[in-house]
């Protein structure tokens, strides 16, 4: 109990500098680079729910950042390459043992997947931040795909973890641009993203600069719906002006 005491308070004093940070500095100064927000970041301890190209991929990044990753998988045993790629600070597991470490957990599977994941694990998340990045594929996760993406994916994302503070981020980047293009030169690709909670906003919007991207709020969870599968900045490669333009933000 005192273990889980220490790890939310953590969780709440890294939300509370975060907040009084943004709070203390105007628009135009939180626009800065990916590289002097990674320069700010607080370790964090992250568990990740599917371990495979975009999970791994932006794991990669976050381990580079300085985070502490628990990297999951049904067949942990198979993630020794990754493991041995993102540093001393990761290790592999089964998903209920990121559920369980993470303070915040990334959760990066087929669509089909989160309702089960659901109901095996938003139990062990609750409370914490939680971000989703999973893309609902008609032809791969059947008829439950073209549901959630009329309900827009961070609403029907929210209904299968109720207890969560959800973010739904990096879903519209490739892991190709992930691997290729985090903290390039020049104006970094954006990364939407979308979260009803102050605390989710804040670290998602500090984990995507982590990663070497450029964080764009959208808005609520509602709002997610604007870089689903399909809309125009999904997987583009936009800057986060470009972006911004689109979205009329």
């Amino acid at each position: 109990m005192k273990n889980n005491a220490r790890q939310v308070l953590s969780r709440r004093t890294f939300g509370k500098q975060l907040l009084l940070a943004a709070a203390g500095a105007s628009i135009g100064s939180l626009m800065y680079s990916s590289s002097t927000l990674a320069q700010s970041s607080t370790p964090l301890k992250i568990g990740i729910i599917g371990s495979g190209r975009i999970g791994g991929a932006v794991g990669l990044r976050w381990a580079e950042a300085g985070h502490e990753i628990l990297f999951s998988s049904r067949n942990p045993d198979e993630l020794d390459d990754l493991i041995a790629r993102a540093g001393a600070k990761t290790r592999a597991g089964y998903p209920q043992e990121a559920a369980e470490f993470g303070d915040i957990v990334f959760i990066a599977v087929p669509y089909a997947a989160m309702p089960q994941l659901g109901r095996d694990y938003a139990g062990l998340m609750r409370g914490k931040i939680v971000i989703d990045c999973g893309n609902p594929v008609a032809r791969r996760d059947g008829p439950m795909a073209d549901a959630a993406l009329a309900k827009g994916t961070g609403v029907a994302t929210a209904e299968f973890f109720p207890d969560v503070r959800l973010a739904r981020a990096f879903n519209a980047v490739s892991f190709i641009e992930v691997n290729r293009e985090a903290h390039r030169d020049g104006e970094l690709i954006g990364i939407p993203f979308a979260a009803d909670d102050t605390e989710a906003i804040a670290v998602t919007r500090q984990l995507i600069a982590d990663a070497g991207f450029d964080p764009v709020f959208v808005g609520g969870l509602a709002r997610a719906r604007e870089f689903d599968r399909g809309t125009e900045v999904y997987v583009k490669g936009m800057t986060a002006r470009e972006i911004r333009e689109i979205l009329g933000l």
